[in-house]
């Protein structure tokens, strides 16, 4: 069995949410933030119940106060918030006593380890977040951060091999990368990326 964590993101509908269960996801993300991706709480609360307990329910956060996170969390039922704006360590303390766990998501490429901002997982996004257009994973410049991150970004089944062999990434997480238009998942891509993921560390 892999030990490489996958997040699959952006989830709309019934169908995307069990095709990533049953494909063996280790988290499905709900976006909350304004994005083709939107869903209310309550849709987030109906899709995250046909989540095992074993599978981590994120919901997506960008520039939205400690209180809307707060209410969106709790109306949708989800185990995890993952923050991707500019929010700053004190965001990160408001919400650690909720329990959940906490991802923060940057495209910095400065950030030297996970936990820096009290954060359970380092989320690493491409430089231009929503482009579709990934890291230069083998540049100079690229070095890779320490602890339990992710790498995000123009990820797509027929990259993400190289990818996590590249960066030694402890996981990975996508979105764009399995749709077949924007906003909309195809399921033939969430398993094409999960087994191509999975095959890294057999």
């Amino acid at each position: 069995m892999s030990d490489l964590f996958v997040k699959i993101c952006g989830l709309r509908t019934e169908q995307d949410v069990e095709t990533a269960v049953r494909d063996g996801a280790d988290a499905v993300g709900f976006v909350c933030a304004t994005s083709p991706r939107t869903v209310e709480a309550a849709t987030a609360r109906r899709l995250a119940a046909l989540v095992p307990p074993h599978v981590l329910t994120v919901g997506v956060f960008r520039g939205q106060s400690v209180d809307e996170v707060r209410r969106y969390t709790e109306e949708g039922g989800l185990r995890a918030v993952q923050l991707h704006g500019e929010e700053g360590p004190e965001f990160f303390e408001a919400l650690r006593a909720e329990g959940r766990t906490l991802l923060r998501a940057t495209s910095r490429t400065d950030v030297a380890r996970c936990g820096e901002y009290g954060e359970d997982l380092l989320l690493l996004d491409a430089p231009d977040p929503g482009s579709g257009k990934p890291w230069n994973w083998g540049a100079a410049d690229f070095t890779a951060p320490e602890g339990r991150w992710l790498l995000a970004g123009g990820l797509h089944p027929g990259n993400v091999r190289e990818a996590v062999e590249t960066t030694g990434a402890w996981g990975v997480d996508v979105s764009s990368g399995v749709e077949r238009e924007r906003g909309v998942k195809d399921p033939a891509l969430i398993t094409a990326f999960i087994r191509a993921a999975r095959a890294q560390r057999l």
